[in-house]
């Protein structure tokens, strides 16, 4: 009872004040972190005895990223090869080699100042995904290598955790690491081998039941069964579940697993962002203010260059880059399984872990908003000529074959962007197709559609594809945070262009139309009038039959 009672006054306060933080365009994630910082045993205690939230949080994360790897599956990731190789590879060994110069300088000896680089370098998987996905923005350039930078840092936590002995001077010699990372791998790869011929058949038998609670049921096994039995290799439980979300992701039930886990996952997720706000002592940051507030600085700021620079390595555009690091300018969660494997070995002494362990939760709480200002950040610099000279960044470009005048502008090529570019090529209309995903441009490419790369929120890309000039333009982007910002750039660039706007819900309607949208078409008021409309026909039809 009073485990439920302190669930009550956690979830409670999580509803109060992320509906106030809402209502003033601050992001959930930053609210249950800042709930767990206020019901905490740092702050107003009405929740003393944190072990067992944490218990609940810890299911939450396995959960996310078992979520995670299902959403990616293993071709996803061979599609991201290179911002996981090159990209994840050049972060985290930067970022490395920055901190432990930088660490060394100011005294620490070697092994502690690589370990301080460790844990610098990983950023929170939780928080970014989880907020590039509520934007829509997984399938954008800077989600993509931000997704693969995060994808290589995971991986790197298990010899990173295993070089902690090695690192603290307590024996283990290089031929003794060598040797424990090749057990471990040689265990995930017959873990990994066994759970993908073991799970589609077990997935197939549950499913001929057809009983949709037991396939939750199985969809849960197979998460916490894969994760348990990879931790008993020494890998973490969050790391085990997001391999065994790769493993479903691979088979047929994709689909109805992740539809079956999201409400779960949401709710003991959000617990997760609690605890960590639980660790914040608010008194301690003010005492140590200083020097809390400094290394955070120092952890932004060269976490950001490394990862712009990062990007300008791989030639992505300037915009591109600044999106990418303001995401990923934070330390994540699987630093506090670094901090925790290294208790009573003396790599970082009490005071340093303690303003590490405040510089971490503060940084992801500032994340969701970094997330949501990168966009600004990154269109005034973007419009920087000299700047993109200098560095030898590429503009985001678009063929001149392309018409430019009296033009329709499809804004996105999904399932509805495709229907009008194929419209507008029946009736011979003059049209191009803009979209930020690649894969998507590739596709319209193959089916014979004019379509170009670019981030339609950006007002070069809309100057480039003669925004001024056009006819009409039509927006089919669902995310309505993406929408509006398309729409608000698109009127900016163009005040007298007619816009047609496509979103989800009735409810966001408002939002489009005072950003500028001539025309709103929801998803959820034209498929109520088409149901609506062949319940009538089947009506009539049955009783012209009597």
């Amino acid at each position: 009872m009073h485990f439920l009672k302190d669930l009550v006054i956690v979830l409670g306060a999580a509803v109060i004040v992320v509906t106030l933080l809402q209502r003033a365009g601050i992001p959930s994630i930053a609210g249950f972190i800042l709930t767990g910082a206020i019901v905490g045993p740092n702050a107003l205690g009405l929740v003393s005895e944190t072990s067992k939230v944490e218990v609940l949080a810890e299911v939450g994360i396995v959960l996310l990223l078992f979520g995670v790897g299902l959403e990616l599956s293993l071709s996803r990731l061979r599609q991201l090869w290179k911002a996981i190789l090159l990209g994840g590879g050049l972060q985290v060994g930067l970022t490395i080699v920055s901190t432990a110069a930088l660490a060394a300088w100011f005294g620490l000896s070697t092994g502690p100042a690589i370990f301080l680089g460790c844990i610098v370098a990983v950023s929170s998987t939780a928080v970014v995904l989880r907020g590039l996905s509520a934007r829509g923005e997984l399938e954008a350039p800077h989600g993509r290598l931000a997704l693969g930078i995060l994808v290589f840092q995971d991986l790197c936590v298990i010899p990173m955790m295993l070089a902690v002995p090695y690192l603290a001077g307590e024996g283990g010699s290089a031929q003794d690491i060598v040797l424990t990372v090749g057990t471990v791998l040689l265990i995930v790869a017959g873990v990994l081998l066994a759970a993908s011929h073991l799970v589609p058949r077990l997935l197939a038998i549950v499913a001929r039941a057809r009983e949709r609670e037991l396939f939750i049921l199985a969809v849960f096994l197979v998460c916490f069964g894969t994760a348990w039995a990879l931790s008993l290799a020494g890998i973490s439980l969050a790391l085990g579940a997001f391999l065994a979300g790769l493993v479903v992701a691979g088979s047929e039930f994709r689909r109805q697993a992740m539809s079956d886990l999201i409400p779960p996952r949401e709710a003991l997720a959000s617990l997760f962002f609690v605890s960590v706000g639980m660790l914040l002592n608010v008194s301690d940051i003010l005492q140590q203010a200083i020097s809390t507030i400094g290394l955070l600085c120092l952890i932004l700021i060269g976490k950001f260059s490394i990862i712009l620079g990062t990007a300008l390595i791989l030639r992505l555009p300037l915009r591109v880059g600044i999106l990418s690091a303001t995401t990923l300018c934070q330390i994540g969660e699987f630093s506090f399984i670094l901090l925790k494997a290294a208790q009573g070995t003396d790599l970082l002494g009490n005071p340093l872990s303690h303003n590490l362990l405040m510089a971490i939760v503060l940084s992801m709480l500032l994340t969701p908003m970094a997330i949501a200002f990168g966009p600004h950040l990154a269109g005034s610099a973007a419009r920087v000529p000299w700047l993109n000279r200098l560095l030898d960044a590429e503009p985001p470009g678009v063929d001149a074959q392309e018409p430019h005048s009296e033009h329709v502008i499809v804004a996105g090529f999904g399932w509805t962007g495709r229907r009008v570019c194929s419209a507008l090529q029946r009736e011979d209309v003059a049209y191009i197709a803009v979209d930020r995903n690649p894969d998507k441009v590739h596709e319209a490419h193959d089916a014979g559609v004019r379509a170009v790369l670019g981030d339609v929120s950006q007002r070069e890309v809309l100057e480039e594809v003669g925004c001024r000039r056009a006819r009409l333009v039509v927006v089919d982007i669902k995310v309505t945070s993406a929408a509006e910002s398309v729409v608000r750039a698109i009127r900016a660039t163009a005040p007298d262009v007619p816009i047609i706007a496509l979103i989800q819900y009735e409810m966001d309607r408002d939002f489009l139309q005072r950003a500028g949208a001539s025309d709103v078409v929801t998803v959820e008021a034209t498929a109520s009038s088409v149901i609506v409309d062949t319940c009538i026909d089947a009506l009539d039809e049955g009783r012209n039959q009597k």
